[in-house]
């Protein structure tokens, strides 16, 4: 399975309203933490009704917690748009 596709469901047990996986890796090639596998740098874009009572700390560490530390391991960059 894509990692794109693991992110999506990994973070689908927050049961978002809006989910925006987009890959970044392009724009970061030849940069540290390419790892030329095209899956390194990710930006997630997500609403989700259970984030909206935490603080901007607690709704990182939850989504971190939904994607588990084997899609954290793999990833370099993981940038966070809660809306």
């Amino acid at each position: 399975m894509a990692l794109e596709a693991e992110i999506r469901t990994a973070l689908a047990t927050l049961s978002p309203t809006v989910l925006e996986v987009i890959n970044e890796s392009a724009m970061h090639s030849g940069h540290a933490g390419d790892d030329g596998s095209g899956e390194s740098h990710w930006r997630v874009v997500v609403k989700a009704a259970q984030l909206d009572d935490m603080s901007r700390i607690a709704r990182h560490r939850a989504i971190h917690a939904a994607l588990g530390k084997d899609i954290i391991g793999r990833i370099h960059a993981l940038a966070i748009d809660i809306q």
